[in-house]
């Protein structure tokens, strides 16, 4: 998938005034961030839960290329065979080349962010294979030639209204606008390329390094589908997914769906070890694992590693005030919301993103509700400190980051400074006390009023109130 994070700041105006995507963002409320809080208490002791969560993923992170040696060994003592891929380019050639090893024509994927994130439908495609994805979300967006806006609900942008035009367009059919209708509709049209896909295509929630496995978490059934009927399944994942055991996936799982969907479990959990043996009912013949780098061992050791803990959860998003009202398709690559603008510019590089570092009102939401405790704000200060340091600010916020940085060294002209300022600005903000522009930073009031101040500095105030 092209990073098109270059052009976000337009983006951003476009989204803000689309009504129907704004009526479509306001469902996040109640159906994750509400349904998260419903279910999140069913774990007792949750703090101490997200340490340990965080503590799985630390040690693994700590001694990657260890832990990722003995998933492999264990993999392949199961029956699967494990590459590496370096970039997303070499993750394209390996699949298309096990395609045609196999001499596959269809192939069916489940939903798959990594896949997402090497553009692997459209190298299948240029190569000849037809690819279709059986997520019912991802399903629509193909039909819809759009990327996904958001990694757990990819097609929460969209209403009924218009997937049931979708629908009715590229599959020929009478309109229908019930919702277990298009269900059943996408049903009929998915279930004969299950059972026909030469190959299925998966992504992994976790790599199991005890057992060799791969799991995945579904609510549809179609991962289950996409990895046992296809006599290949092929597997790719990121390097930093593998956990210790089968007993650490466990603690894992019970913040997952939590966090993610506001479930207390997923409707499936699949663990996928090896490929099917004489006495099995099911499976792939020939079982594929792509372990996929892309610049994320470049962070282990770094003062970035912490962002690999992510579990894929999409809680910074849900809970974000600013994905809350822009959506995922504004942040230009695969990965959107607080986890997005951290991670689009670590893999894609900081000059292709400037803008996303800066996308936070460092409200501290995302970090509050992240199951694996990534310290969110912290990360996204530093990456709007290398900023600094590489010159990619521009010149009117380095002056004004100047400017303030030589009045705080001068307390006594800071005092009078503010002290004319917020009177100015008390001034401005009239009888409703709102600002509709600030000279100098009208981006803070393009798309809303700001609260003007009382005309009394803090220190004012704190004076008054001390002297009582």
């Amino acid at each position: 998938m092209q990073n098109k994070a270059i052009d976000f700041k337009r983006q951003v105006n476009i989204k803000l005034a689309d009504t129907k995507l704004q009526d479509a963002l306001s469902r996040l409320q109640t159906r994750f961030v509400e349904g998260r809080s419903a279910v999140i208490s069913e774990i007792h002791h949750l703090e101490d839960t997200r340490t340990a969560a965080a503590a799985i993923r630390d040690c693994v992170l700590n001694d990657l290329d260890s832990w990722l040696q003995k998933f492999e060994q264990q993999a392949i003592a199961h029956g699967a065979i494990v590459h590496w891929a370096e970039t997303a380019t070499d993750a394209n050639r390996i699949v298309t080349e096990i395609a045609a090893q196999h001499n596959v024509l269809t192939a069916v994927k489940s939903k798959s962010m990594v896949s997402e994130e090497c553009g692997l439908n459209d190298a299948l495609e240029h190569a000849g294979i037809k690819v279709m994805e059986t997520d019912l979300g991802e399903y629509i967006l193909q039909l819809a030639h759009e990327a996904p806006s958001h990694i757990v609900a990819p097609v929460v942008h969209k209403n009924k209204e218009e997937i049931s035009d979708l629908f009715a367009e590229k599959h020929q059919m009478s309109r229908k606008t019930g919702i277990a209708e298009l269900c059943l509709e996408a049903r009929e049209i998915l279930r004969p390329a299950f059972l026909n896909a030469d190959m299925g295509i998966s992504g992994a929630n976790f790599l199991i390094a005890e057992t060799g496995s791969v799991l995945i978490v579904t609510n549809e059934g179609n991962g289950r589908l996409v990895t046992t009927l296809p006599r290949v399944h092929v597997a790719i994942t990121g390097i930093e997914k593998v956990v210790p055991t089968l007993e650490d996936v466990t603690t894992l799982l019970r913040l997952l769906p939590r966090s993610a969907t506001g479930q207390s479990i997923t409707n499936y959990v699949s663990v996928l070890t090896g490929n099917k043996d004489a006495k099995a009912h099911d499976g792939p013949e020939h079982f594929h694992i792509i372990l996929l780098d892309n610049g994320r061992s470049s962070l282990i050791g770094g003062e970035m590693q912490e962002m690999l803990r992510c579990i894929r959860c999409g809680a910074c998003m849900n809970h974000c005030p600013v994905y809350q009202n822009i959506g995922g398709h504004a942040y230009g690559w695969v990965y959107p919301g607080p986890m997005g603008s951290i991670l689009t510019p670590l893999l894609s590089g900081l000059k292709s993103s400037p803008d996303l570092p800066n996308a936070s009102t460092f409200c501290g939401a995302c970090a509050a509700v992240c199951p694996v405790k990534i310290p969110l704000p912290d990360l996204l200060r530093n990456l709007r400190t290398r900023q600094m340091a590489l010159g990619l600010k521009s010149r009117q916020e380095v002056l004004m980051l100047k400017v303030w940085g030589w009045l705080t060294l001068h307390p006594r002209i800071y005092a009078l400074a503010t002290k004319i300022g917020v009177r100015i600005l008390a001034m401005m903000g009239g009888e409703r006390h709102l600002l509709h522009t600030l000279p100098g930073a009208t981006g803070w009031t393009d798309g809303r009023d700001f609260p003007a101040p009382s005309g009394k500095t803090f220190r004012e105030m704190y004076r008054k109130k001390s002297t009582k």
